[in-house]
């Protein structure tokens, strides 16, 4: 079994109230061992044998215990790390500013081009799957949302900022 941090697109917003005792337990009955989640916005520890596997089953299992479709992306520990260690943009004190959109699949060179080409005024990288943000107005005001990732890429992902992205990682190696 590996250790895996699985994040959830937007759960608890917008209406899809997933309540993280009942996560574990999805978790836990997909066989997952070593359980465990972080604050109320989907990210779940957990041990696995095949983490595509763990994470469609969850998506599938998810959907229908809820009755909504959120996509599972995971990482391992070291992923985390080096996410962290690649971020490429100043972190001062306002930590909250600076994210990194976890994606499903990497983007094609053509898609990233297409993506830094739109004038945004938030910095974005993005290094393999990962799409690396400085908000210029904070989240509440990008027009960097969701569907405009999707669209601009071609894959889902989900975003933390780098407090979590870290307190994930410290929790994945206790």
């Amino acid at each position: 079994m590996t250790k895996r941090v699985v994040l959830l697109r937007a759960v608890n917003v917008g209406g899809a109230r997933l309540p993280m005792a009942q996560l574990r337990e999805v978790a836990e009955r997909l066989g997952a061992r070593d359980v465990s989640t972080f604050i109320a916005s989907g990210n779940l520890l957990c041990d696995v044998d095949d983490h595509e596997e763990f994470d469609r089953a969850l998506e599938q299992a998810l959907q229908e215990r809820f009755g909504f479709f959120r996509e599972a992306i995971s990482r391992s520990p070291e992923e985390l790390r080096e996410a962290l260690a690649a971020h490429p943009f100043e972190i001062d004190t306002e930590t909250k500013a600076n994210h990194v959109y976890f994606l499903l699949r990497p983007p094609a060179p053509e898609q990233v081009e297409a993506l830094l080409a739109k004038g945004l005024p938030d910095a974005l990288a993005v290094i393999g799957r990962d799409l690396h943000i400085r908000y210029a107005e904070g989240v509440a005001n990008t027009k960097l949302t969701p569907a405009f990732i999707l669209k601009t890429l071609g894959s889902h992902g989900t975003g933390r900022n780098l407090n979590t992205v870290e307190k994930l990682t410290e929790l994945a190696h206790e």
